[in-house]
């Protein structure tokens, strides 16, 4: 049967009749099966039962701010529901929020006493927001997500890759999570640029310490390569289909928690990023650098005691912005151990590597104990001197 379309006061007194109501589909672990999250979804229940799809009467909001009262009707319906969920069976639920409220300075304040009537943790809670509309404000939302951040929520950006982007405006934007839009799987997997782009999109990601959640997985061969690509989450018909509060509740009591053992499942691929994690664990700052060319690039530097020190460069100018940081006993040390000219000498002379431990000044103005190893390492590629440079915090 086909219904006409409504106007936006039809939808908003639907809503205030209590027949728009959240569906939820599950996000499921790419390896385990196990379900990690979920997203809730508009759908319009008329009085014969007959489900709309928000296709019908989300466009009519979307032309105005109307559209913001759908997004916090779910957010109550979502908050009302994890409520009368155990506490063992709550998993983060995304509401998808509109490019609307970009403009509202009361968002993050409603956003907070909403959850908080609840009584609810923060974090259970997932703000997602459209590729199209992070673009089209700019950079104006990359301080509307950091303040939404920094109150606790999560934050995705959802149908990434719909609007082609650049990767260079998601490096700016510190969402948690991107949602890969179903019609970067539009050739089942089956082409190679295809393959080769979702690799590179979702190594991306997760070197800025994104989750990867890959939206619309319809087949086998599908999930396959996703769990060969190192993508961490799935939604999808294959899984689960959106259900109402109550099935949804059910599968969350059935989730089972002995599923298949990950590590006759893991691909070279994806164990090659849990290694490449601890590594990263281990050591927060390292460096790549051409000591024959004088350049370097900053492969990661997360938790270091210091953050001054710029991505990519003159190595040169990398060690002497370095040994201003150490302690003033401990600099000539530095310099001379880490200087290019003495590095090349050492490589010429078959060292494996170089090791220095000095205390350096931390953001915070307090010296600690540092680690430093260069490695010098091989590329057939190139006759040119390389070295791998990690630190580490000692103390």
């Amino acid at each position: 049967m086909t219904y006409p379309r409504p106007t936006a006061q039809d939808v908003l007194q639907a809503m205030a009749r209590g027949e728009i109501r959240p569906y939820y589909q599950p996000q499921y672990d790419v390896l385990t099966n196990r379900m990690k999250s979920v997203e809730a979804l508009a759908r319009w229940i008329l009085p014969d039962g007959t489900v709309l799809a928000p296709g019908h009467f989300v466009p009519v909001l979307e032309q105005t701010d109307a559209i913001c009262q759908l997004d916090w009707h779910m957010l109550r319906e979502v908050c009302a529901f994890l409520c009368r969920q155990p506490a063992e069976q709550r998993h983060r639920i995304a509401v998808n929020f509109s490019r609307w409220h970009f403009n509202d300075p009361e968002f993050l304040a409603r956003l907070c006493a909403i959850v908080d009537e609840h009584g609810l943790p923060h974090n259970l809670i997932g703000v997602e927001i459209t590729e199209s509309a992070a673009v089209a404000h700019g950079p104006d939302v990359v301080e509307w997500v950091n303040a939404v951040k920094a109150a606790g929520f999560l934050v995705a950006m959802d149908d990434f890759g719909s609007s082609l982007s650049s990767l260079s405006f998601l490096k700016d934007v510190p969402v948690n999570v991107l949602k890969l839009d179903r019609n970067l799987l539009s050739s089942n997997c089956e082409s190679e640029r295809e393959r080769v782009m979702l690799e590179s999109i979702i190594s991306f990601a997760h070197r800025l310490n994104m989750t990867t959640i890959a939206e619309g997985v319809e087949t086998q061969e599908q999930l396959s390569f996703l769990r060969t690509s190192g993508c961490k989450r799935v939604q999808g018909f294959l899984m689960a289909r959106p259900m109402p509060a109550d099935e949804y509740a059910e599968a969350c009591a059935k989730d089972d928690p002995e599923g298949e053992d990950v590590l006759f499942m893991q691909s070279q691929t994806s164990a090659m990023g849990m290694l490449m994690d601890v590594i990263f664990q281990r050591f927060p700052l390292i460096i790549l650098a051409n000591i024959t060319r004088n350049s370097y690039y900053m492969m990661a530097y997360e938790h270091f005691t210091t953050r001054t020190c710029t991505a990519a460069g003159v190595f040169d100018e990398l060690i002497e912005d370095g040994t201003a940081t150490m302690h003033p006993e401990d600099q000539m040390r530095f310099r001379v151990a880490f200087d290019r000219q003495n590095l090349l000498a050492a490589h010429a002379r078959g060292q494996k590597s170089v090791r220095v431990v000095t205390r350096q000044r931390g953001d915070d103005g307090v010296y600690r104990l540092v680690e430093t190893v260069d490695y010098f390492v091989e590329n057939p590629s190139t006759d040119d001197v390389l070295i791998i440079a990690m630190s580490q915090n000692i103390d």
